[in-house]
């Protein structure tokens, strides 16, 4: 999926809505685990319930590979249904990958060619030849870790150098000489609050994918306020606010009805954005 597809999507559904699938077991409903794959019985589930709401999903693969070969096929299982049955879909594997050129290529084939997933987080710390490798994919994207939404984040992230950079504008500033706005992204916590300034300042035109909304705390009219572009521009994530909200035999039910409520949100606040 391109740039120009994503954004016709997010006018035409009026939603900017990314559905994280993080799937444990352990907090599924106990009827599912009765199923011959409880894990992709419950996504396909959510998937059904939410599609109308959102644009994208989210697998965070460390949700699959702790199952091991069962786990990744659901995983697999869970893009194809997608692919399938919901194509407007932009998928993002959560993986969060970054190595030597070498391993990177490896994982970039792993993802864009034998799982034809649209996009990859991938972990800047190696520098460019860990991140080049996921760029060589047409309409393929890399969604770089710029300023998450952990408290640890401030570990690292907002360190300043001597000439009082932090190390997140750093990261901002190098990569946008790897790639342009139209195959990179960044990770941009919806916790950072009033940073999206600084996060525009540096990168207007980039779209963010954002984590944090709900039970993290995020606030998505402050996310709006300081990071929306005229083309929206904001991937926001919510994942336990909606796959979580209810673990009875009526759960995707009540997720399709957190999402739709994120969706109204939203529509709200693009036209607001709209209307300036």
């Amino acid at each position: 999926m391109n740039r120009e597809q994503l954004v016709r999507n997010i006018r035409r559904k009026q939603s900017f809505l990314c559905v994280g699938l993080d799937t444990d077991l352990k907090k599924i409903p106990a009827h599912l685990l009765q199923e011959e794959d409880p894990i992709f019985a419950f996504n396909r589930a959510i998937i059904d319930a939410t599609a109308p709401y959102c644009v994208a999903y989210k697998p965070n693969l460390a949700f699959y590979e702790c199952y091991g070969l069962k786990g990744w096929e659901a995983f697999d299982k869970t893009v194809r249904y997608i692919k399938e049955n919901h194509p407007d879909q932009f998928i993002i594997a959560d993986a969060k990958r970054g190595d030597i050129g070498n391993t990177s290529a490896m994982y970039a084939r792993s993802f864009f060619e034998e799982m034809n997933i649209d996009s990859l987080t991938v972990a800047p710390y190696m520098g460019e030849d860990s991140v080049t490798p996921f760029l060589q994919y047409e309409d393929k994207w890399v969604i770089l870790l710029a300023l998450t939404s952990n408290k640890g984040s401030h570990d690292f992230q907002l360190v300043e150098d001597k000439d009082g950079q932090r190390l997140f504008e750093k990261v901002l500033l190098t990569s946008q000489q790897w790639a342009g706005p139209d195959k990179m992204m960044y990770v941009v916590g919806a916790t950072q609050g009033r940073l999206f300034e600084d996060i525009r300042r540096i990168a207007p035109h980039h779209f963010l994918l954002v984590p944090g909304v709900g039970a993290q705390g995020g606030s998505l009219e402050e996310v709006c306020h300081y990071g929306m572009t005229g083309d929206c521009g904001l991937l926001v994530n919510s994942s336990r606010g909606i796959i979580y909200a209810d673990n009875s035999e009526n759960f995707a039910g009540t997720a399709a009805a957190k999402a739709q409520e994120l969706q109204q949100q939203m529509a709200r606040l693009l036209a607001k954005k709209t209307a300036e």
